[in-house]
């Protein structure tokens, strides 16, 4: 069993982990997007602002998903020489 908690683990700083964190956090902006939308229609401020916090955390997440995504492909290289 702690062999497969660990492989777990070690699936989120995979490449194939980041892909899916990655994926996740788009699909999450679709629901963001949506809510932006309807907000916009019923011309409540405080929704759309809350709208902007999240797709604002959304493009940070993002960020920081491809900065360790391109530092795997950096350790790759090196891990080659």
């Amino acid at each position: 069993m702690s062999g497969k908690l660990q492989k777990a683990k070690g699936f989120k700083k995979s490449r194939t982990g980041m892909y899916v964190s990655i994926a996740a956090s788009l699909f999450g902006a679709v629901g963001t997007i949506k809510r932006g939308r309807e907000a916009r229609r019923e011309g409540d401020t405080l929704q759309l602002l809350d709208v902007a916090v999240s797709a604002a955390g959304i493009v940070t997440g993002v960020a920081l998903l491809v900065r360790e995504l391109r530092r795997l492909d950096i350790d790759d290289v090196l891990a080659d020489d």
